[in-house]
């Protein structure tokens, strides 16, 4: 199964819902909670909230060291027949889409070297001249990229340059039934869920858990790779922007992320949309025949 959404939808709690219903353990599917020490900036699930499921995939990678989406697809695939081994349902409960295709899609995702010379060139850009480049080369990579992120954008423009052309991604889909939820909430509602999520983390210590990972000896730079959260939270203590801009920015570019994860899920016909948990689990019932 698979519960997916925008940010700040309430994925979490419901998956950790199904998987005390239908004897299931969860697999995460989120691009920042694979690192360690990435906690509240990421939201990521307390083993409080856990209520005693097992969750994968969550603080495992080092924050110095980029995790890149093949090791997820590797990862992940392995939890999945472990999870099966074990009897259970595999739960798979994220927002990036990517990761979550990767894995039930199967898609073979070409390992390439980074090019020194080529990023040299790259860095001299400024990041709008970087994702104007990307919509050129690849639209569609363009349209679920996040376009502040320099990293990222450098990162698709060298596997373009190394494969010649947009790769072809192929693809070896997972040898099972796959049920997709997508959570689904109203412009309005996800407006006011994503203003108090955020003053949530923030009450809970945001802003001192990125001043802990500069003293752990991650640069800025890193730690704005990582967006969002904690890019405007780093620009904040580097002085660059006050806490009131920061906080305004912050809601406004959440918001932007959730229509951008939207755009993506809208593509996939198979994801069955839903806006309150009955109705999930009455699918699900449906789906495994109880």
């Amino acid at each position: 199964m698979v519960i997916l959404g925008p940010t700040a939808s309430g994925k979490s709690d419901l998956a950790v819902k199904m998987a005390r219903e239908f004897n299931g353990e969860i697999i995460s599917a989120d691009s920042r909670q694979v690192y360690k020490e990435l906690n509240i900036g990421s939201g990521k699930i307390t083993k409080k909230e856990m209520l005693g499921i097992s969750h994968h995939l969550l603080s495992l990678a080092n924050p110095k060291k980029i995790f890149t989406v093949v090791q997820y697809q590797k990862l992940a695939r392995k939890a999945i027949w472990k999870i099966w081994q074990r009897g259970k349902l595999p739960i798979i409960c994220g927002g990036t889409g990517f990761y979550i295709q990767s894995v039930i899609d199967g898609i073979i995702i070409p390992e390439v070297t980074p090019n020194l010379k080529l990023r040299k060139t790259l860095e001299k850009k400024t990041t709008e001249e970087l994702f104007e480049l990307l919509k050129k080369k690849d639209p569609t990579r363009a349209e679920n990229i996040d376009s502040k992120n320099r990293r990222r954008l450098i990162r698709a423009l060298e596997i373009i340059e190394s494969l010649g052309e947009v790769p072809k991604l192929k693809a070896e889909p997972i040898k099972a039934d796959i049920l997709i939820i997508g959570v689904k909430k109203s412009k309005d509602e996800l407006k006011n869920l994503i203003k108090k999520r955020l003053n949530k983390r923030l009450k809970q210590g945001m802003i001192k858990e990125v001043e802990k990972l500069k003293k752990q000896s991650l640069s800025w730079e890193r730690l704005e790779s990582f967006g969002l959260e904690y890019r405007y939270v780093a620009q904040f203590l580097q002085n660059k922007i006050s806490k009131e801009k920061m906080i305004k920015i912050l809601e406004a570019e959440i918001w932007h992320y959730a229509k951008r994860q939207m755009t993506w899920f809208k593509r996939d016909k198979r994801i069955i949309w839903i806006n309150n948990p009955e109705k999930a689990f009455a699918i699900c019932r449906d789906w495994l025949g109880l």
